[in-house]
C-alpha cells in the first residue's frame, strides 16, 4: 500500500514539476512584456499550424531521439559523454566523405546512402572511442577529454568546408556543394520529412530499451555505473563495459550526423550537430534515464525548439524563450527528484 502511494505522490511531484517550469517561465515571459497565453499559443501554432509545421517538429524529433538513446547507455555505464555533439559531427564527416567519393559511380544510390550511415556510425564510434580511451588508460575525465574533442571536431568542419570540400571557386558558412537529390532519402509528399529517419529512430530506442532491460549486458551496465569497484570485485570487467559503452552511445550518435547529411540539410554544414547531443543531455536527465520516456519527452521538446521559431516573427520576442522553458524545466524536475528520493523510499 506504501508502495502505491508513493509511486503516486512521486507522479504528483513530476507533474507539479512542470507546472512550476511552466510557471517560472511565464513570469520571465511577463517580465518581457509578454502574454504568456499568447506566447504559449504562438508556440503551438509553430509546431501544429499547417502540415509542414508538423513535419519540421518530427525531423527535429528523430535526430534527438536517437542521440537520447545512445545516451543512455553511457549514463547506465555512470559516465557523461559530453562530448557526443563531436560525435554526431565525426558521423556527419564520415557519411559525407562516402558520399562524395560514391556520387560520380555507377553504384546503386540505395547502397550509397546505406553506406554512408555506415560510415557515419564508424565515425561517431571511433570518435567516441577515442574519448573512452582517454578516460579509460589516460585518466582524462570524459567531461573533459568530451569536451576537448567537441572544439576538434568543430575545426574539422570547418577546415573541410572551407579547404578540401569547399565549393567550386569559394568556400562557404552554408557548407559544401548539396548532392544530387538522388542520393538524398525520399520525402513524404511535398513536406521536408522522411519516413526512413523516423523508422530508425523508434527502432534505436527500442533496441536500447531491451539491451537495458532484457539483457545481461545492460544489468552489467548498470552495475558497473552503480559501484564500478563493486562491479569489478565481483568479475565484470568495467573497463570492457565502458568502452562498450562508448561505443554504442558514439555509433547512435554517428547515426544522427549521418541523417542530418542525408535526410536533412544534403550537405555537410557547419553547425551539422543542431545542439542535439547537448539537448539529449537534458532529455535524458529529464526522464530520469528510462528509455520508456524518451520519445514522448523528446517530442515535447522538438515542440518546444520548432514552434519557438514563430516568436521573434509574430511577438518580437526572442525564440530563446524556448531554450528557457526546457532548461527550467529540467533543473526544476532534478530538483524535485532530489527531494523525493530525500524524503521517500526508493522504488
Amino acid at each position: 500500500m506504501f508502495k502505491s502511494n508513493s509511486r503516486w505522490l512521486g507522479l504528483s511531484l513530476r507533474v507539479g514539476a512542470v507546472l512550476l517550469a511552466l510557471i517560472f517561465t511565464s513570469i520571465i515571459i511577463l517580465v518581457s512584456n509578454a502574454n504568456p497565453f499568447e506566447v504559449f499559443n504562438n508556440i503551438l501554432d509553430g509546431a501544429f499550424g499547417s502540415t509542414d509545421n508538423i513535419a519540421h517538429v518530427v525531423v527535429a524529433w528523430v535526430p534527438l531521439l536517437i542521440v537520447t538513446s545512445g545516451l543512455l547507455i553511457t549514463f547506465a555505464a555512470g559516465l557523461w559523454n559530453i562530448g557526443i555533439e563531436g560525435q554526431i559531427t565525426l558521423g556527419a564527416i564520415f557519411t559525407t566523405g562516402v558520399l562524395r567519393v560514391l556520387q560520380d559511380t555507377n553504384v546503386s544510390p540505395a547502397i550509397i546512402l546505406i553506406l554512408g550511415i555506415l560510415a557515419g556510425i564508424l565515425g561517431g564510434a571511433l570518435w567516441a572511442a577515442l574519448v573512452g580511451w582517454l578516460k579509460i588508460y589516460g585518466g582524462v575525465s570524459e567531461i573533459f577529454g568530451g569536451l576537448g574533442l567537441n572544439f576538434v571536431a568543430t575545426a574539422i568542419t570547418l577546415w573541410l568546408i572551407f579547404g578540401p570540400w569547399k565549393r567550386p571557386g569559394i568556400g562557404s558558412m552554408s557548407g559544401t556543394q548539396p548532392f544530387p537529390d538522388a542520393l538524398s532519402m525520399p520525402v513524404i509528399g511535398q513536406t521536408s520529412l522522411s519516413i526512413w529517419p523516423v523508422i530508425i529512430g523508434v527502432v534505436g530506442i527500442i533496441i536500447i530499451y531491451v539491451l537495458l532491460n532484457g539483457t545481461y549486458f545492460g544489468l552489467r551496465l548498470k552495475a558497473v555505473g552503480k559501484n564500478m569497484r563493486a562491479a569489478f570485485l565481483l568479475g565484470i570487467p568495467t573497463t570492457r563495459y565502458m568502452m562498450a559503452s562508448f561505443l554504442i552511445c558514439g555509433a547512435f550518435a554517428g547515426l544522427a550526423g549521418a541523417l542530418q547529411v542525408e535526410a536533412v540539410y544534403h550537405r555537410m554544414i557547419p553547425s551539422i550537430s543542431s545542439g542535439y547531443g547537448f539537448l539529449g543531455l537534458l532529455v535524458a536527465m529529464l526522464v530520469n534515464y528510462h528509455a520508456i520516456w524518451v520519445a514522448p519527452v523528446a517530442l515535447f521538446f522538438a515542440i518546444l525548439n520548432t514552434g519557438s521559431i514563430q516568436l521573434p516573427i509574430v511577438l518580437k520576442l526572442d525564440s530563446s524563450l524556448g531554450g528557457v522553458l526546457q532548461e527550467a524545466l529540467v533543473l526544476i524536475v532534478i530538483l524535485v527528484e532530489g527531494v523525493r528520493h530525500r524524503f521517500l523510499k526508493k522504488e
